[in-house]
């Protein structure tokens, strides 16, 4: 297992260095930078630029030089912690992001606990009662889950709340917390607005882990080994939580990977619909304005999480799954 991990460490470093090629790459493909916008929607306006001041800005920024310097600089940067300047907001990146990723953290991480609380019992009582009215229920609502955009349930729930109770849900605090510092009131302003977006957010996720946890788990049962332990006379809980729960599993450490990217990306459409201070907006308008350093730092940050993510899931799937882990010590 530690030559395994050793292994998997020493190919993430190669893999980081391709991601950040591409994604720098992709960032200058739109003609121009954030500075040729800028100045062409300051004349839109009628409004004079700072020449001066832009010619500056390109010159300590780097973005006089050729590409492959610019490269060299941002990638520096980001080795050394310092992830840049935002054009878009004057300040550095690092104090842009603050409270915003704090925020998406939160957010994200209530609901993955979310996700698996509800999932997982709902999956295994539906796979134990297969064809019961619970069941098609059940499948009933997953199937309504899978097919309802994110989107469109938070533009629901915001509409409802509005006409019926008279409400905003939007945002993730009483308007008064906003641009003032963290204290209880504002925590528990955030802890009361916190679970629609969870709710919104993680419905989803959530219908389709409980499809995939419950056809998992049918597959299972129905195997030899616990037709077996059926005969034997062993207890049906402790048939089902000895094995086949345990290899049914595989989807919810497997998720890890896909898992950690999304406490950046934030869910980005229903933060704009639902007005939440993630970074998810953020990230949105830092790509349209091609403000490189904040943009190109949000996409780095979620490349290293989901390499990060698949790391963690293949080793949490070694630990659990026998069969993963012989195989893999056959492959050395």
């Amino acid at each position: 297992m530690l030559g395994y991990l050793v292994h998997r460490i020493l190919i993430m470093i190669p893999t980081l260095i391709a991601i950040s090629i591409v994604i720098f790459v992709i960032i200058h493909l739109p003609p121009g930078d954030y500075f040729s916008t800028y100045i062409a929607e300051l004349q839109a306006s009628g409004e004079p630029a700072d020449l001066a001041k832009i010619a500056f800005l390109k010159a300590q920024y780097g973005f006089d030089k050729p590409l492959w310097e610019q490269y060299l600089y941002w990638v520096g940067g980001l080795l050394h912690g310092d992830m840049g300047y935002s054009f878009a907001y004057s300040m550095p990146v690092n104090q842009v992001v603050g409270d915003r990723l704090f925020l998406t953290f939160l957010v994200s991480f209530t609901t993955i606990i979310f996700t698996y609380v509800v999932a997982f019992p709902i999956g295994v009582y539906s796979a134990t009662h297969q064809y019961s009215w619970s069941d098609h229920l059940l499948t009933l609502l997953g199937f309504l889950g899978l097919a309802t955009p994110s989107f469109l349930l938070a533009l629901v729930l915001v509409y409802f709340a509005h006409v019926w109770f008279g409400i905003s849900v939007g945002g993730l605090m009483d308007p008064r917390y906003v641009d003032r510092g963290w204290s209880w009131g504002k925590a528990l302003s955030v802890f009361a607005h916190i679970w629609i977006p969870v709710v919104v957010i993680g419905t989803a996720g959530t219908a389709s882990m409980i499809r995939r946890l419950r056809a998992n788990l049918l597959d299972e049962l129905q195997k030899q080994y616990v037709v077996t332990a059926r005969a034997k006379g062993l207890h049906p809980v402790k048939i089902l939580f000895k094995y086949p729960l345990r290899m049914a599993l595989n989807p919810f450490v497997s998720d890890i990977g896909s898992l950690l990217p999304h406490v950046i990306s934030g869910a980005a459409i229903v933060s704009v619909v639902m007005s939440l201070p993630t970074t998810g907006p953020m990230l949105l308008d830092s790509l349209r304005s091609q403000d490189m350093f904040l943009a190109g730092s949000f996409l780095m940050f979620m490349a290293f999480l989901t390499v990060i993510g698949v790391l963690l899931s293949d080793l949490a799937l070694a630990a659990l799954d026998p069969r993963i882990r012989l195989q893999s010590g056959r492959a050395r």
